[in-house]
């Protein structure tokens, strides 16, 4: 980064690294590959290169951008970032990437280090929507441009822009097609993650697709959209409400460990519902005698590639929406061979 903003960088580092001592060494990876990128000609833009835009021009040797998830081993996480750094290499620019398994203080951490580094610009997707703020302040006094993604921040005035999937969407298709299946209502199982804004988003359109149509939720927990962490959740409470009709998962993960309690509880009739739309829930889906009913489908090969787009699209001075909404689905073992159970959609 520039010179100028190293005094006061680090000052702010130092402050936040005696609040935040004894965090894990940060995960990352680089990555560089100089190919030259088709959409350059699309645009009539030279791949990577800024024309007066909120950086002045490209470097010499490329773009450094940081990349940070809340769960980097989530199959969702693992192909958005492969496609994203994909998108990046083949411009000749860089991508450094970190894993804070969910760690929002370790997520600071790395997000420290990689301004440290020198990033230019960084696309982030928070652990906390609320506890990943202390960071936005720091890259904001770096004057480093965020790229939000996948789960909002809490305050989105931080971000230039926003690309996420419609997450409200997607858990209402699966509240629709359960008040379908079971016209007569029922007890159902929620498990949520509070502090991720897209599975608060999910939730939220669930319950709005089921309320008034004789459904009541008799539990609701932190699943931490983790699915060992659901499996244990859902084993206790399939004990005390074993003859709930449905468990709606803030994630396929959430869903599939629901699925292990339920199956491990020798239950028959339950519907399981996640958000995602993985090969692996698509291949339960496939069987046509799995508890898994459904999936709000969502792509991470797209978000990767509008967000990279927008990306470059700011930095090259062009002008972005604050918010760029990417589809979201149902898919049921009625339509899951039209999208495949090999790869994500």
């Amino acid at each position: 980064m520039k010179k100028k903003l190293l005094s006061v960088l680090l000052c702010s580092v130092l402050a936040l690294s005696l609040l935040l001592g004894g965090c894990g060494q940060p995960k990352q990876t680089t990555g560089n590959d100089a190919n030259p990128t088709p959409k350059a000609e699309e645009t009539g833009t030279p791949s990577g290169e800024s024309k007066g835009g909120p950086l002045g021009e490209r470097p010499a040797d490329g773009w450094t951008f940081g990349y940070t998830c809340m769960d980097g081993t989530n199959p969702f996480f693992v192909i958005l970032e492969k496609t994203i750094r994909e998108e990046v290499e083949k411009r000749g620019d860089k991508l450094i990437t970190t894993d804070p398994a969910n760690d929002v203080t370790l997520q600071i951490t790395q997000i420290e280090d990689m301004i440290t580094q020198g990033i230019d610009a960084i696309f982030l997707n928070p652990a906390e929507a609320e506890g990943i703020l202390p960071a936005l302040d720091m890259l904001k006094e770096a004057g480093i441009p965020i790229l939000n993604f996948d789960t909002e921040v809490a305050d989105l005035s931080y971000a230039f822009s926003y690309v996420g999937s419609d997450n409200y969407n997607a858990g209402y298709v699966c509240g629709l097609d359960l008040v379908k299946k079971v016209p007569g209502g029922g007890k159902v199982i929620i498990l949520d993650s509070p502090t991720m804004n897209s599975i608060n988003d999910r939730e939220k359109g669930f319950r709005d697709a089921i309320e008034g149509k004789g459904f009541e939720i008799v539990a609701e927990q932190d699943a931490k959209g983790n699915l060992q962490v659901a499996m244990g959740i859902a084993e206790d409470l399939l004990q005390a409400h074993s003859d709930v009709v449905a468990i709606f998962g803030g994630n396929d993960p959430t869903a599939l460990g629901a699925l292990a309690a339920a199956n491990a509880a020798g239950l028959k009739d339950v519907l399981i519902y996640g958000v995602d739309g993985s090969p692996d829930i698509k291949s339960e889906l496939a069987r046509g005698d799995s508890l898994i009913e459904g999936t709000g489908a969502q792509s991470p090969i797209n978000i990767a590639k509008k967000s990279v787009e927008v990306m470059y699209k700011y930095l090259a001075g062009e002008k972005v929406d604050s918010r760029y909404p990417v589809e979201t689905f149902l898919i049921t073992s009625d339509n899951v061979k039209e999208f495949g159970t090999d790869s994500w959609q």
